[in-house]
Formats: structure tokens, C-alpha cells, sequence
């Protein structure tokens, strides 16, 4: 990430747990309101059966079992060059108890993601022997990193980890050309291709990738691992101030997720990426963090601002996102006091609304053919705060459908594009709370008007409304 301005600031400690009912689904016919009708064996998110795989329709990750898995993920990336095997313990115990489900860490670190710039850890231990030197791993960094990724498997999490991250390796790749990036490449592949829960995320702040050298160096990482490492999953970050990965065509071969990444409203990446052929399963990789202004154009990142990207997000097609902290990805000072925070804990809302439901067949309302009106501007060049886009997508059974409303307001809702009688709710996302919309049920016929019922619990004006029919 690109950090131009930081912005701390003092937070109460908010403890909350995330409502992570992953329950597998069944088929074509929906039960009511959209939730899944659980299988004996349906899964919590420990009980993931890694690796992660793309769906038959190439629009979601599956685990083994084909069960639906939405990524709910932290941003912890320079875990393994600053902190404990202790330390690390309790940062992972404390997100599996929130619910998350994903962390993405970079297995080599150095100063601009956080660490040392020698790339050594915080207690001294060096990635190689030589340094700088790719072909000379160092057993002791290698094995703390095995411990470190291990803690997150037993905890049934996923791990997007970063081979040789781009905003602070890229030197060094450069520096030991493509023969050995692909020597390292399967080095790293080999280490960790028994580990069940790795997804592969190359790249990371890749500003120079349409310089076909510097590409070619990264792909050689990325097609080493792939020798020697198939059953992973691998996707790549681009650049900013937008990007997804198969912007980059030389990328499309490796990759079965796409990774988005943006600063502006998270809609139009999503968006960009889900419309693409052939299918291929799209994530917000990164966004603004909490507590920063990443770029000049981006709105500090505060619980209102967090609240549209993750929303937006998730009713435009993805199989999940990331979460970010200005404290956390690098762990910074503080950082223990600043683990549940309240952006933190609005974004286990976002999961605790779609984890019932069957987020994974929404398809986003792109003509509108749901809300028919009041649903603002769509505009992909907007600062995050100042869009009113609402963001619509339905089942295409008719008996779900979700909408976001950033600036609140009132929309116009075609019932008839329902299965049967509308159950209409409003869900705040402030406070993780459902309250009914007055005249529910509606008739499955005609056009309502549907008003938001003012500031939600942190005084705003954003509500997500919840239509259901049986």
C-alpha cells in the first residue's frame, strides 16, 4: 500500500464476535429468506476443508467439500518480521475469535511493509544468508515462518501469502534476474505446498508491471511455485490507484482469482473484474485502511467510509474482501489496544449479515431491473465518500435481494420481480442490528417506494435493506 498520510487516532477497545455461520448450501431451490438449509456435516469456518478451489460457475472460492467460502480477511502483512511466535499466537487466536477467516501476510518483509529495511526480523534473523541473495535461504527465517503460517492452519484460517512481495522486493528480484526468482519460486512452492490453507498472492503495490521485464521476474516466481505447487491457488495485486490482476494478460494463465484493488468506490473494480469472460472469482484485495488516507484523493478511513467499500463490495459480485488497520499490517506501537476498533467491528457486520444468506448467488442488479429508481450515480472516478451509488443484487430465483443505500434516501423497489409475498428489513450497519420496513409483507406485484429510517446507530445516513420472499 502506498501511504501518503496517516492518521491516528485514539479508539475505544470495542470486543464483539463475528457471526460466522458457514453453511453449505443445497442445490437450486432456496429455502425462505434466502438462507441455506444446513447439511449434518455444515461447516463453521474452522471447519474449512483446505485448499481453497474455484466454484463450477467460476464465481466464488469452495472448499473441498464445495462448500461456499467468503473470504473475511485481516491484513496482518508483516507478521512474520515483527512479531513473537507468542505475540503472533495471540493475534491469531484473538481474529479467529472475531471470525475472520483470511489473513494476508508477505513471507518476506522489509521496511516498506513495515520492517526492517535489511528485511531481517525484529530480532534479528535473516530471510537469506547472503543477503539480498535469493538462492541462499536462511533455515531459521524459513522456519519461523513455517510456525507462524501453521498457527493460522490450526486455526483453520487461510493464508494469502506473498512470496516476494513487489513494493519492497522488487530491487531484489531485479537484482538476481529471472533464473533465480524461478529457482525461489520453487524453493518456497516445495516448503509449502502440504500446507492445506495457502492461497498464493503475488505482487503488492506493483507499480511497474506493464514493464515487461519487471513482469517477467515476478511470473518467474509465480511459475516456479506453480512447478512444483499446482494445487494452490494463485492471484496477483496490480497496481494503484485501481487495478484488477487480469489487467495484466501475461497473468491470465497462472491465476484463478482475481484480485481487486482500488482507492476510489469499490463497486466499479468489482464490477469491472465479475464482468470479464471467461468467469473468474473476484476479492477486494485491498482498499482504504482504517485510521489512513492512503492517497489524496481518498477519504480518511473511518467507520462510514469502511462501511461503503465493504458494502459495495459484496453486492457487486465478490467472493469476499480484505480488512485493513493502520496498526495492524505493520503492528505498529499500539497495536494490541487497537485490535477491535470499531471499523474492525462493523466489518464483522458486513459477515454476520451475509454469512446466512446465499451471498454466493447474488448476481449484482446491473440495469436495474430491481430498484428502479433512486439509486444515485454510478460513478467509477468517485472519492469513496461523496458516491451514492446503491449498490442492488438479487438470487435469480426471485427470492433475495440486497441493497446498499450510502447516503440513505428513498428507492423504488419492483415487488413483482419476486418469487412470492416481500419480507422487507432494514439492516443497520452500524450497529449489526435487522429492524422491519413499515407495510411488510408486500404483494409480489407493483412498485413500492422504500425510505430509509434516518441516522442509523453511529448517526449516519447509510442502511442496507433485505428482501425476502419464500
Amino acid at each position: 500500500m502506498i501511504k501518503v498520510t496517516t492518521m491516528l487516532r485514539a479508539t475505544a477497545f470495542l470486543a464483539v464476535g463475528i457471526a460466522t455461520a458457514w453453511l453449505s448450501a443445497t442445490g437450486n431451490t432456496a429455502p425462505p429468506d434466502g438462507l441455506h438449509r444446513s447439511h449434518p456435516e455444515s461447516a463453521a469456518a474452522h471447519n474449512v476443508v483446505y485448499p481453497l478451489k474455484v466454484s463450477r460457475n467460476g464465481r466464488y472460492l469452495v472448499d473441498q467439500r464445495n462448500v461456499p467460502f467468503m473470504v473475511v480477511g485481516d491484513s496482518p502483512q508483516s507478521m512474520i518480521g515483527n512479531l513473537s511466535l507468542a505475540d503472533a499466537a495471540g493475534y491469531v487466536a484473538n481474529r479467529k475469535a472475531a471470525g475472520f477467516n483470511a489473513l494476508w501476510i508477505n513471507l518476506l518483509c522489509v521496511g516498506y511493509t513495515g520492517c526492517r529495511e535489511d528485511g531481517t526480523t525484529f530480532d534479528g534473523i535473516a530471510p537469506f544468508t547472503t543477503p539480498g541473495d535469493l538462492s541462499t535461504p536462511n533455515p531459521a527465517y524459513f522456519e519461523r515462518a513455517d510456525a507462524m503460517i501453521r498457527l493460522a492452519a490450526r486455526a483453520g484460517m487461510a493464508v494469502f501469502l506473498d512470496p516476494i512481495e513487489t513494493g519492497g522486493w522488487l530491487g531484489a528480484l531485479r537484482a538476481n534476474g529471472e533464473a533465480k526468482a524461478r529457482a525461489y519460486g520453487r524453493f518456497v512452492g516445495e516448503r509449502y505446498k502440504s500446507i492445506a490453507n495457502i492461497v498464493w498472492l503475488n505482487g503488492n503495490d506493483f507499480q511497474t508491471w506493464r514493464n515487461r521485464s519487471d513482469d517477467s521476474l515476478v511470473l518467474a516466481v509465480a511459475e516456479g511455485i506453480r512447478s512444483v505447487d499446482p494445487g494452490h491457488i494463485q492471484t496477483v495485486e496490480l497496481d494503484v490507484p485501481r487495478s484488477n490482476s487480469r489487467d495484466d494478460p501475461r497473468w491470465r494463465p497462472v491465476i484463478e482469482l482475481d484480485s481487486a484493488y482500488t482507492y476510489f468506490a469499490t463497486y466499479a473494480e468489482v464490477l469491472r473484474a465479475y464482468n470479464r469472460t471467461p468467469p473468474m472469482p473476484v476479492y477486494m484485495v485491498e482498499a482504504g485502511y482504517e485510521f489512513e488516507k492512503n492517497l489524496p484523493f481518498v477519504s480518511k478511513g473511518d467507520p462510514p467510509i469502511l462501511r461503503r467499500q465493504a458494502y459495495w463490495t459484496m453486492l457487486s459480485g465478490a467472493t469476499g474482501q480484505f480488512f485493513g488497520s493502520a496498526y495492524i499490517w505493520p503492528f505498529a506501537t499500539g497495536w494490541k489496544s487497537h485490535l477491535d476498533t470499531p471499523g474492525n467491528v462493523q466489518f464483522g457486520y458486513v459477515a454476520k449479515l451475509f454469512a446466512p444468506l446465499q451471498w454466493f448467488r447474488l448476481v449484482p442488479d446491473q440495469t436495474h431491473k430491481i430498484v428502479t429508481a433512486g439509486y444515485g450515480t454510478f460513478a467509477p472516478n468517485a472519492n469513496v465518500a461523496s458516491s451514492d451509488y446503491v449498490t442492488t443484487a438479487s438470487t435469480p430465483d426471485g427470492r433475495l435481494a440486497v441493497s446498499y443505500l450510502p447516503a440513505g434516501g428513498t428507492i423504488v423497489v419492483d415487488m413483482a420481480r419476486f418469487a412470492g409475498r416481500v419480507r422487507a428489513r432494514w439492516y443497520d450497519p452500524a450497529k449489526g442490528k435487522y429492524q422491519p420496513v413499515r407495510g411488510t409483507p408486500f404483494r409480489n406485484a407493483g412498485k413500492v417506494r422504500l425510505r430509509t429510517p434516518g441516522k442509523n446507530a453511529d448517526g449516519d445516513a447509510d442502511w442496507v435493506l433485505v428482501l425476502s420472499a419464500p
